[in-house]
């Protein structure tokens, strides 16, 4: 792929951050480490735009997703979560003890 030399400016403590990764082996260099980062940024603005176009022809065919419904599904998301979070403190348990 090609490259490009360009100029920008970062805040500081990113530099040093970038600068760390490269020391710690994460990058093999700065450029590297901002090039993946941007990478990243771009592949997640692409899948908010793809979750927006899906929620979109969803309303298209459903209709509008109401505040109620957002709301129910916070807290079945939630009730999920807590749940999750039992089962794991279940499962540690025993092995904790044997330790």
């Amino acid at each position: 792929m090609t490259k490009r030399r360009i100029t920008v400016t970062v805040d500081e403590h990113h530099i040093e951050a970038a600068s760390t990764a490269v020391s710690d082996g994460d990058a093999s260099s700065v450029s590297a480490w901002i090039n993946e980062a941007m990478v990243d940024k771009n592949e997640h603005r692409r899948r908010l735009k793809a979750l927006g176009e899906a929620i979109a022809d969803y309303e298209d065919e459903f209709g509008k997703v109401t505040s109620e419904e957002l709301e129910e599904q916070r807290r079945l998301d939630k009730i999920a979560a807590e749940q999750v979070r039992a089962d794991g403190i279940r499962r540690r348990a025993p092995r904790e003890l044997d330790a």
